[in-house]
């Protein structure tokens, strides 16, 4: 016999209503507070602080007040704004010293102009229904262009394409119509003829950026939550990204060590294999800085322990790993074993740290270690209290950790926590489906704030696979369980050059690829576009090929030792870019758009991209490909192996067998070389070169350079305890001046006695360079002051003493 059961809706199909779409409505009142204007409308109200010339925030609320909380990714904001404010017949016009926001009466849409008038943002009304879903739509002209959204798939120009931010495990695949992956970073950035503004929407939740429906406009969504949106002005591309990390957050420096290359593998199973691996580095002379632990190396996959059978002495294999210059980062995940023998487990529960359902009861789900509670961040104590279990790594001499798994994943039809979850959230308790993006944030920045309290100024190291806006203030990012396919490594170029114009300069994806099975040629190919990436870490997944560098034989090996040795040569001008990113928030790796607005080739450029904003990589990502169409924007460009001088504004094909990977330098910039190291922290000799490109004897050449030093470990630095070194090349008719200075001397100073300049292609051939003998190059390379001309390879390479007083060379022509 049937009962009610037999007669269910959805046994004939689910009924789907169209949600009856709200909008303000015409405007009735207008108020300030504070430093908040309120828009009163007919059905809702919109809240709107300007804070700076060029930023203000626009939220949407209904009832009469606001609440103008933040998520934690904003920065506390302070300043007052000059706003004058002028009220209309039918507009309300807001008018600062850059910018002036138009508020249309009749409906309450809003338009942003520049002070002449012209526009630069049009935000049709927001509208809403009883679901709680709300959205605006914007202009969006024949000439535009997007970027931004920080880990997303497809090309570098995100016209035509349709996102949804919600944080997710693919493990695969990875393909350009996923929509969703590990990281949410709800910032726009739309540029229009060389202009650019950007959109953030500060909402933890599911938000989508909709660049394809609608031909003449674009939509922003959100499916729950407050509608709070910040409008960023460039008009330059590199003031959006400078003022939106303004806005979040910028990145600590890193520790040095962090910026070396990192060897992973899922799973290194034991300490032996671990410390073959790392004694296999030091003899075979190929750098590397980090080893990672996966999962295996916790007793049964808990948080917080090594399994005693497989690593029976921790401290003892970190003490031997540092004596190779070698550290490890141990995964951890938010998974917390129920098990009621385990301590972790025990205070969780006792202390009342997990995450629960809205009746009490604990939320689990199962993950690695099986049935598993997990943390809520979202409170303060709670974050403080996972912090502090991080001692437990920081006593063995561990100073980075790997956050994984932390969206978060959970093995269910769903891939994540119940949507019903409630977090606590310091008093304002919300459900998951309102948070999620911003658990594996939080769960980073607990981890962050936990390893400074514990490493006694040394500065901790944090990965992490997802994130939320301002993620940059606590971890690295890489970009999750790739694919060793070929597409796979090209789409990591655009991938990661917008998470750069994002805020997240320190990013990159697996090397090689993690899932699947590389080859030698893609592991070669991919190392060499690697050695260039912010995050440089070679990682695998069980069951496939092994990935170490000698892997695949003494051929690629040979190779590959080239190419990560020279990210460690490149090392002083690598972490004098991570120093600017800390300081202005711009990219360490960047597409040429940044530099190039106005350049219609660079627009979606995807396959190319630049190191600070002189040095153009150009990766070979097809099989069997030994040329390749290079494009080289204004200017003239130097080929870094060869010395060949291009011209720019045009295409070049470019020659790359196997064991050569296109880059070029831009004719009157200079960039630092280091000597070659198995570590990047390693002191002892830190002799650096300059490398001047295209110099020219000629009054209208200069040149300039600002090396950024510190001891590349601690925080002293934010004590004053670091150097700047400014280089200067200038021309003249019958002489070329390099000169050098410090500023601060004597505040830090490296183990360094000699300074190398070396000038490529110089429009001429030196005479002399006064105060220095002529050299052969064997002298020079014994350590001797002076200089020597290569006619062949047209390269002036001189060497001095470094003092702190600095100096200056003159070179007759």
């Amino acid at each position: 016999m049937d009962g009610s059961a037999a007669i269910k809706p959805d046994k004939y199909g689910q009924v789907h209503e169209q949600a009856l779409w709200q909008r303000i409505g015409a405007f009735e009142a207008l108020e300030k507070d504070g430093e908040t204007y309120i828009c009163r409308g007919a059905k809702g109200s919109a809240a709107i602080i300007f804070l700076s010339d060029d930023m203000f925030r626009v939220k949407i609320f209904h009832g009469e007040q606001v609440d103008l909380s933040s998520t934690v990714a904003v920065l506390p904001q302070s300043g007052h704004v000059s706003v004058s404010v002028a009220e209309h017949a039918e507009q309300v016009i807001f008018r600062t010293a850059l910018i002036q926001v138009v508020l249309d009466k009749s409906n309450l849409s809003l338009a942003v102009e520049d002070l002449d008038g012209q526009l630069i943002m049009q935000q049709h009304p927001v509208e809403w229904n009883a679901r709680g879903e709300m959205h605006a739509s914007y202009a969006m002209p024949t000439e535009s262009h997007f970027y931004g959204l920080g880990e997303k798939t497809s090309f570098l120009d995100k016209r035509g394409e349709k996102y949804t931010n919600w944080n997710t495990d693919v493990y695969a695949p990875h393909v350009p119509e996923i929509e969703a992956l590990y990281e949410s970073i709800p910032l726009l950035i739309h540029m229009v003829e060389g202009r650019s503004y950007g959109l953030f929407l500060d909402n933890p939740g599911r938000s989508d950026f909709d660049m394809r429906s609608h031909e003449t406009s674009f939509k922003i969504g959100c499916s729950t939550g407050a509608y709070d949106l910040y409008f960023i002005h460039g008009p330059q591309l590199k003031d959006v990204v400078s003022r939106y990390t303004s806005l979040t957050g910028r990145m600590d420096l890193p520790p040095k060590w962090a910026i070396g290359y990192h060897q992973s593998r899922y799973s290194y199973m034991n300490q032996q294999e671990v410390l073959e691996l790392a004694r296999t580095f030091r003899a075979k002379q190929i750098p590397c800085d980090v080893i990672y632990l996966d999962i295996h190396y916790m007793d049964e996959y808990r948080v917080f322990t090594f399994d005693p059978v497989r690593f029976p002495d921790p401290k003892g294999m970190m003490e031997e790993l540092r004596s190779m210059g070698i550290r490890i980062v141990p995964i951890v995940d938010p998974g917390v074993k129920k098990d009621a023998k385990y301590k972790i487990y025990q205070e969780g529960v006792r202390e009342n740290h997990f995450v629960k359902k809205m009746e009490g009861d604990i939320y689990f789900g199962e993950v690695w270690p099986g049935t598993s509670a997990f943390p809520d961040f979202t409170e303060d104590r709670t974050a403080a209290w996972w912090g502090d279990k991080h001692k437990y790594y920081t006593d063995l001499g561990i100073q980075g950790i790997w956050n994984d798994m932390n969206e978060p994943a959970i093995f269910n039809e769903s891939k994540t926590m119940d949507l019903d979850a409630m977090h606590g959230n310091n008093g304002k308790p919300l459900t998951h489906e309102e948070l999620h993006n911003i658990y594996g944030m939080l769960m980073s920045k607990a981890t962050y704030e936990g390893l400074c309290e514990q490493l006694d100024g040394q500065r901790p190291f944090v990965l992490t696979r997802a994130g939320y806006a301002g993620i940059q203030r606590y971890a690295a990012v890489w970009t999750g369980d790739n694919r060793s396919f070929w597409e796979h490594m090209a789409m990591a170029m655009p991938m990661v050059m917008n998470m750069g114009l994002s805020g997240i300069p320190f990013a990159g994806p697996d090397i090689g690829g993690f899932a699947h099975d590389t080859s030698s040629e893609l592991l070669i190919r991919w190392t060499q576009m690697g050695a260039f990436f912010p995050y440089c870490r070679n990682h695998s997944a069980i069951g496939t090929v092994r990935q170490e560098p000698w892997s695949f034989g003494e051929k690629t090996e040979a190779i590959l030792r080239e190419y990560i040795g020279l990210r460690y040569r490149f090392m002083p001008h690598l972490y004098n870019l991570f120093h600017d990113a800390a300081v202005n928030g711009l990219p360490v790796l960047r597409p040429l758009l940044l530099e190039y607005p106005n350049d219609p080739n660079v627009t979606n450029l995807s396959d190319q991209f630049l190191i600070g904003e002189d040095l153009l990589i150009a990766p070979v990502y097809r099989p069997d490909t030994t040329h390749r169409a290079v494009y080289l924007p204004e200017g003239t460009w130097i080929d870094y192996w060869t010395g060949e001088a291009h011209a720019g504004g045009r295409h070049i094909l470019a020659h790359a067998p196997l064991e050569i990977m296109p880059m070029y330098v831009k004719a009157g910039s200079i960039i630092a070389e280091g000597l070659l190291k198995q570590s990047a922290d390693d002191t002892a000799n830190e002799q650096v070169t300059f490398h001047v490109y295209g110099a020219a004897a000629s009054a209208d050449f200069a040149a300039a350079y600002k090396l950024y030093e510190d001891d590349g470990v601690s925080f002293a630095h934010q004590q004053g305890a670091r150097s700047e070194l400014a280089v200067q090349v200038a021309g003249g008719s019958e002489s070329v001046t390099v000169s050098w200075s410090y500023s601060s001397p004597g505040a830090f100073r490296v183990n360094r006695e000699q300074l190398g300049f070396t000038l490529h292609q110089p429009s001429f051939v030196p005479k002399a360079v006064a105060g220095l003998a002529q050299l052969s190059f064997d002298a020079l390379g014994a350590g001797q002051a002076g200089w020597a001309w290569d006619a062949v390879k047209r390269e002036l390479h001189m060497q001095v003493a470094d003092r702190a007083e600095g100096g200056q060379l003159e070179i007759t022509v």
